[in-house]
């Protein structure tokens, strides 16, 4: 199922998905301020393009807090309103649940993007 879930997502919301996290990445990394805002925009990117089969670890990190505060200001509460929306209208249907629950997981990320991992599997124990 991952591997086909993964190509569907690619094809109708992935590819899109991947391009505006990674210009987003580069407009970050413009300013050596914004280079681990835009380093965690790349990570966004590629979960963006293929999300199935991935789970989020969050990690105890207090460090990214103050990163997380500021991401909420500039970006963070709007890109998990549309993925939220995103996913409640893939919950339509019976065949969009599965893709409106990756579509959950990348409003939860977007939201709070730092201090998590991404791991592939859902036996997270082999985290860092």
């Amino acid at each position: 199922m991952n591997c086909l879930g993964n190509i569907i997502w690619f094809i109708f919301a992935g590819f899109w998905g991947f391009i505006s996290w990674a210009f987003v990445g580069i407009l970050w990394c413009i300013s050596i301020i914004g280079i681990p805002i835009g380093l965690q925009c790349f990570k966004m990117a590629k979960l963006a393009a293929f999300p199935f089969g991935k789970t989020i670890v969050p990690s105890n990190k207090t460090s990214s807090l103050i990163l997380n505060i500021f991401w909420m200001i500039f970006g963070g509460i709007e890109l998990a309103i549309v993925h939220l929306i995103a996913g409640v209208i893939l919950c339509i249907t019976i065949i969009g649940i599965p893709f409106a629950t990756q579509s959950f997981k990348l409003a939860r990320l977007s939201f709070m993007p730092f201090g998590v991992t991404i791991v592939n599997g859902k036996n997270y124990k082999n985290a860092p």
